[in-house]
């Protein structure tokens, strides 16, 4: 039953082997080498915002200008200083009553 024992014993270091290689796999970003420059990185980044930049300071002058918003004309007389007294409904009609009778 050693035997057993010891080819058990191996079949587990296998698995584990195999398991480590795995978690290994999982754990490493993929598409990337373990040796990412981040500076380079970086570099590359502001170079594109650069040329990013230039592409859209070359094209403002070939974009064609709006016309103006047309706004409202300024009012020519002068507005009152205060609103126009609003004569109540009720008041008129009495006051029409009034004259009526008398």
């Amino acid at each position: 039953d050693i035997d057993k024992v010891d080819e058990l014993m191996t079949d587990i270091t296998e698995q584990q082997e195999v398991a480590q290689q795995i978690s290994d796999a999982i754990s490493r970003p993929m598409g990337f080498g373990d040796d990412v420059d981040e500076d380079e990185l970086l570099e590359e980044l502001e170079l594109l915002e650069q040329e990013e930049l230039a592409q859209e300071l070359l094209s403002v002058g070939d974009k064609e200008e709006e016309p103006p918003v047309k706004l409202p004309s300024v009012p020519s007389t002068h507005l009152p200083a205060e609103p126009a007294p609003k004569v109540d409904e009720d008041e008129e009609a009495l006051k029409q009553l009034a004259e009526w009778v008398s």
